[in-house]
Parts: C-alpha cells; structure tokens; sequence
C-alpha cells in the first residue's frame, strides 16, 4: 500500500510540475527549455503509473485522478499562494475517500 501511494503522489508531482512549467513557457515568458523540461517531466508521468501492482488501467488513472486533486490543492497553496478554503478541503477529501474504495475494497 505504501508502494502505491508513493507512485500516486509521485505521478501527481509530475503531472502538475511538468504541466506548471509549460505553462510558465507558454503563459509566462519563461524560456524554451521550461516547455522542454516540462514535457520530458510530463512523459515520466505517463511511465510512472505503469508501476502500479493494481492490474486494471482504468481503475489505477480513476484513482489517480482523486489524488491529483487532492496534489492540486496542495501545489496551488504552496506554490501559488491561494489558500484552500473549507470546499476545497471538503472536496479533496471526499475525491480521497473514494479513491480508497475504489483501490482497496474487497473484491472477488
């Protein structure tokens, strides 16, 4: 389980830095190498989740997308400096809750 959630956050960090450093090229201003470093970030990100022990792809990228959520609001705090309020918390933890059903209920 630690494995996984590790991979989890892993990807969600990849995801969102390489998708951020695009945008800093393509919104920004920033240099060229920002979109290049951004896009190798964003193939690793494709690789990442294939690690995962889990064996359906569409149910690891449906959990994962709950845990991007939840990286999301933290980068957007961290990084841009918005603070979540209580529906962003709210709603990260409901996008938790199901993620762990989704991964972790017992199945035949």
């Amino acid at each position: 389980m630690i494995l996984a959630i590790f991979l989890f956050v892993i990807a969600g960090l990849a995801e969102i830095g390489g998708g951020y450093l695009v945008w800093l090229w393509l919104r920004e201003g920033r240099p060229l190498f920002y979109g290049i470093i951004g896009g190798l970030i964003l193939v690793a990100y494709g690789v990442i989740p294939t690690f995962q022990n889990f064996p359906s792809f569409g149910r690891v990228y449906a959990a994962y997308g709950g845990v991007f959520i939840i990286i999301a609001v933290l980068w957007g705090w961290a990084i841009d400096r918005k603070t979540p309020d209580l529906y962003d918390w709210l709603g990260a933890a409901i996008c938790l809750v199901g993620v762990s059903i989704m991964l972790w209920a017992p199945r035949n």
